[in-house]
């Protein structure tokens, strides 16, 4: 299986990678929801955690908002 972390922002859902395992995509997931340039850019909403590499067939498994 795959996973897949995406950010999204005001043009649309950019991909910053695919893991091989969950464990490695959550890590990077929080790492994400914990960076202080995320939560203060403005430009970044949100970033989440899928499930599956074909956007079409992908479930999202966690989101984060940044707010």
């Amino acid at each position: 299986m795959t996973y897949v972390v995406n950010t999204h922002d005001s043009w649309g859902v950019v991909q910053v990678g695919t893991f091989p395992s969950l464990e490695e995509a959550r890590t990077v997931f929080s790492s994400i929801c914990e960076d202080p340039w995320y939560k203060s850019d403005g430009t970044v909403k949100g970033v989440e955690l899928v499930q599956g590499a074909d956007a079409s067939a992908a479930q999202r498994l966690e989101w984060f908002a940044f707010r």
